[in-house]
């Protein structure tokens, strides 16, 4: 009965957002690069119009993200789906939102959501043949909040360590006594600008396909919403990105938010674990999944448990439960629509103050001259003599944390003297210049916050260093630097040996030896040092695993990588002289662009073979945007690798790929007056 009572209340709900939005109100405004420009009356109707935009563009990773993030996803793809659909089980995200959604979520907040639901149903009902998996729909309010959780928890590390457990990669033994995706965001207020204007960055590293790939939209109601920026498929607003007063960026941080507890069980009785010198019982539960044998489909049940700790699993050494803030706070989506909504610096601050998101650093600059950074995310209140970056005894409640740090207690930079600050996913206790950096010695270790350097964070604070006052042209000089400094050593490998080998002692790969150490570390397309270090960037992968950290590698396992690569270069390019443009490519559909960009330099690349011997970039550079805010308003410039559609029979299918490959980007506006005076398309939804 309560079920039942719980579902009319839904279609009750449902009916009332639905009774407000009337599509014929929404505008949807296309521009000349398909760019959905969206309009309406209240945020609701926005989200409503974001909702059926994007679907018309990508329904299909839409589709995919809610699949995976309500154990559907076998469905669709098969045993490839199973990992996710037992995830999105073991994280009892549905419990969480049946337990937290109405009593955390704002109401305001409850319409932005069913109104996005009800967008895509209505796309889906229009376009049924797009439809993958028919149980998906209608999409409610759970389906869309328990899809953020799993996203949520995997940008926790909370998948990794679930992995781990199952492929028995951890042991603990009681008898003992306690004891690294990317991006750059960077920042300059008046006191480093020539022209006394406030700049901004928002230089993400994410796939450049899939799920977390972004979607540029632009948001404006007549509820205080106008925004533009970027945002991940099936999310009903902004995750990054610009309104009239300020702008911020994130890049992907590295505190220790997630923790392993071992549990003592019982040497008799079963499912009992000790807690104190008392016992408990964990709660059993199972997954629901969907096998396929030989191309039949079975329905398969996977234990799992629940300890006070959290999910648990067992394995061949024992019970491991997981424990991460994320499994416990559903607001994060609400968290970034309000800072969507921030005018200003104090109002941005006292809507992280919700602690809901639980990472991301995040960098800020705002009209008012005012310029920020913080390593934000929920990281617990550890007790303290216990080795928290590895398992923990989850035999005393000592260890059982239930409160995480205040806003306040965080890294963080704000309006430092320097007039700049920076991050490429480095330790945030290199932000700024030296005394405007946070202490790391009023932080508890742990926080397990990053104290590494690494190419981009050298180079940026370099090129930095090198104005005292710097202009618009010198800040995107920084931004499109391809650079690497000296030596060859990365932060997760050293090869500084290469610039140490004698080459007329290897006459067979002399050449190739010479080129490297000459080279002027530019990752240019037209670079032929580039190209041949790409390939022996691929070419020492498999020695990776050999070497025990630091990681530094001998020079014997650089020149028999060196080998290997003349090897490929003659394989698969009949020559060794190959440019970086030739070996690396932007690929989309039939179109094949060379490519600039190496793993590390601020114009970050990742790359996996493609054919003939070549790779194509499948991460780094994504969307970008650049800000400066003037006494006229935000300037506001950006591009995106592929274009604002994922259909190959658009003409905004790979538009942009031309413009992103040669550093232009487009001029874009918040000006509603400007964005239908330019329109190439003006309609509603349905």
């Amino acid at each position: 009965m309560q079920s039942f009572f719980t579902l009319l209340i839904t279609i009750i709900c449902f009916y009332d957002v639905f009774s407000q939005i009337n599509p014929d109100k929404i505008d949807i405004v296309r521009d000349e690069f398909g760019v959905p420009h969206i309009f309406a009356k209240t945020d609701a109707e926005v989200a409503y119009g974001l909702a059926w935009a994007h679907a018309e563009d990508d329904f299909e990773t839409i589709q995919i993200g809610y699949l995976a993030g309500n154990n559907l996803l076998s469905k669709h793809l098969g045993n490839i789906g199973l990992g996710a659909d037992f995830i999105s089980q073991f994280i009892d995200s549905e419990d969480l939102f049946d337990s937290k959604y109405n009593s955390d979520i704002s109401s305001e907040y409850k319409n932005i959501v069913k109104a996005y639901a009800l967008g895509l149903n209505s796309y889906a009902r229009e376009h049924p043949d797009e439809v993958f998996v028919e149980d998906l729909f209608p999409v409610n309010e759970k389906k869309m909040m328990r899809y953020a959780q799993l996203q949520l928890f995997i940008s926790s590390n909370g998948d990794k360590w679930v992995s781990n457990i199952i492929d028995n990669k951890l042991s603990y033994d009681f008898s003992k006594k306690e004891q690294y995706k990317g991006s750059n965001t960077f920042a300059f207020n008046s006191t480093k600008t020539k022209d006394g204007n406030t700049y901004l960055a928002i230089n993400t590293h994410q796939p450049l396909d899939g799920p977390v790939s972004w979607y540029e939209a632009h948001l404006c109601s007549e509820e205080g919403t106008n925004i533009l920026g970027a945002l991940f498929a099936g999310t009903p607003n902004i995750l990054i990105g610009t309104n009239e007063n300020l702008a911020w960026a994130h890049t992907v941080n590295q505190p220790d938010k997630t923790d392993v507890f071992a549990l003592e069980m019982h040497p008799d009785k079963k499912l009992q674990y000790r807690v104190d010198g008392t016992y408990l019982k964990l709660e059993e539960k199972k997954a629901k999944l969907r096998f396929k044998l030989l191309g039949i489909p079975l329905s398969i049940k996977k234990k799992f448990y629940k300890s006070i700790y959290g999910p648990t699993l067992k394995n061949k050494s024992g019970f491991y439960s997981v424990r991460t803030p994320a499994l416990f706070e559903i607001r994060a989506l609400e968290q970034w629509w309000r800072m969507n909504k921030a005018k200003n610096f104090t109002e941005f601050y006292k809507v992280l103050k919700m602690k809901a998101l639980p990472g991301y650093n995040i960098g800020y600059a705002d009209k008012n001259d005012t310029i920020f950074y913080i390593s934000n995310g929920l990281i617990p209140k550890r007790a303290k003599n216990y080795d928290w970056g590895s398992v923990v005894p989850g035999n005393t409640r000592k260890t059982l944390w239930t409160e995480s740090y205040e806003i306040e207690e965080l890294p963080q930079v704000i309006q430092p003297k320097s007039g700049y600050f920076y991050n490429a996913n480095h330790t945030p206790f290199k932000s700024s210049a030296e005394e405007d950096n946070p202490d790391p010695t009023n932080f508890d270790s742990n926080m397990g916050f990053e104290t590494y350097d690494n190419n981009r964070s050298t180079r940026l604070k370099q090129l930095i260093d090198e104005y005292e006052k710097l202009d618009y042209d010198d800040f995107k000089r920084i931004k499109y630097d391809r650079q690497y400094p000296r030596p060859y050593t990365f932060n997760w490998m050293d090869i500084h040996y290469l610039e140490l080998l004698d080459a007329k002692k290897y006459p067979d790969i002399e050449m190739l030896i010479e080129r490297l150490q000459a080279w002027d570390r530019k990752a240019n397309k037209n670079s032929f040092g580039a190209g041949t270090f790409a390939v022996l960037y691929d070419q020492l992968r498999p020695f990776y695993s050999k070497i025990p950290e630091p990681k530094i590698f001998p020079a014997s396992y650089i020149i028999q990588a060196l080998r290997n690569t003349k090897e490929y270069l003659l394989k698969h390019f009949n020559t060794t002289d190959v440019k970086l443009g030739d070996y690396q490519k932007l690929v989309r559909g039939t179109k094949e662009l060379p490519i600039f960009g190496l793993p590390d330099v601020i114009t970050a690349m990742s790359s996996r073979p493609y054919k003939d011997g070549k790779v194509k970039v499948v991460s780094g550079e994504s969307y970008i945007e650049l800000i400066r805010f003037t006494d006229k308003g935000p300037e506001i410039e950006s591009v995106i690798s592929y274009g604002s559609s994922d259909h190959p029979d658009s003409k905004h299918y790979d538009d942009q790929m031309e413009m992103y490959a040669n550093f232009k980007t487009k001029k874009m506006t918040l000006n509603k007056d400007s964005v239908y005076k330019n329109a190439k398309r003006i309609y509603n939804p349905k």
